[in-house]
């Protein structure tokens, strides 16, 4: 009786994978598919700030960077979906092994361009979009102890049991939500979610990431006291040239606030931007790397009342033709 006992228990695929590595095993999977939810949910809101990464990093050799985020998108969000539902089919875990493994080649990159001193590593990889600012140190490290230990902890205990056809097809449908969710989100009311600037945050907390961080209120001191309203802009934009003259007699208002244009546009520009529109604001360029976290779309503006961010604007605020806000 022992031995035929033994010998189901054998043959018994519930008999072989319940227990404590099943539990590690499933916990991992799901700790892990949250993780790349979370940053396919932080690209998914920002796609114009995830197409430039795609770019900067020399990902689209080939393709439309366009075509390569929503692609990346989707298959992210699924394998992320799949895991969460517990699918650990080695046809799940295999991409995202490929998908972990393709992360924190990245970010070791990134590390290692940083070390070397690269002008172009002064971000992380942006694998959670603006959500999460990182130094390439912090990115490689985190990446590598955040994804690898519970990518290889996915494939204890794993069992062939049960139906996933149903799950596969719920992980599917949703990474395809992701990808219309990023075709809408530049019409949706999203800035304060994908970026790091919104109301309450005070600026000199608005910094690079590195030993001895520049932040906001370095680069434009005078924002730490008074009332200011904030534009951050390309100077050759139209989006933006178009508003000029409603900006500058707001700013010649004697009761209105400082007005300050933030650009990353350089001395030329500037100049030749002076020349044709005389402005009556304050112009302050400011690094890419500090600026990039803090929008989806340029303009974008902001009050700041004694170095605080008191409100935010999808472009500009609304200013009247007398100059008056509305």
């Amino acid at each position: 009786m022992t031995v035929l006992a033994m010998d189901r228990a054998s043959t018994n695929p519930s008999a072989r994978t319940t227990g404590p590595l099943t539990w590690i095993g499933t916990a991992a999977t799901v700790f892990l598919g949250l993780v790349l939810l979370v940053a396919a949910w932080a690209k998914a809101i920002d796609p114009a700030g995830f197409r430039e990464q795609i770019e900067h990093e020399g990902l689209a050799h080939f393709l439309p960077a366009t075509f390569v985020a929503l692609t990346a998108l989707f298959l992210e969000t699924a394998l992320g979906t799949a895991l969460v539902l517990v699918v650990r089919r080695l046809w799940v875990l295999i991409p995202t092994a490929l998908l972990v493994a393709f992360f924190v080649f990245l970010t070791s990159r990134g590390y290692w361009l940083a070390t070397h001193g690269s002008p172009d590593a002064m971000s992380s990889c942006g694998c959670f979009g603006n959500l999460v600012q990182r130094s390439p140190a912090a990115a490689f490290w985190q990446d590598t102890l955040l994804l690898v230990p519970a990518l290889l902890l996915t494939f204890l205990g794993r069992s062939q049991r049960g139906q996933v056809k149903g799950r596969a097809m719920v992980a599917g449908v949703i990474g395809i939500a992701a990808v219309i969710l990023a075709w809408k989100a530049p019409e949706l009311p999203l800035d304060d979610l994908a970026t790091l600037l919104r109301t309450g945050t005070e600026i000199h907390t608005i910094c690079l990431p590195a030993a001895h961080p520049v932040c906001l209120s370095d680069v434009s001191p005078e924002l730490r006291k008074g009332k200011h309203l904030v534009v951050m802009a390309d100077l050759d934009d139209s989006r933006f040239t178009q508003s000029v003259d409603a900006l500058n007699a707001y700013a010649r208002r004697a009761s209105a606030e400082d007005v300050t244009v933030l650009t990353m546009s350089g001395a030329d520009r500037q100049r030749a931007f002076f020349w044709k529109w005389a402005p009556a604001f304050s112009i302050v360029e400011a690094p890419a790397p500090l600026l990039r976290p803090l929008y989806r779309q340029l303009p974008r503006a902001f009050r700041v009342d004694d170095g605080k961010v008191v409100a935010t604007f999808p472009g500009l605020p609304p200013l009247s033709a007398a100059g008056t806000a509305n």
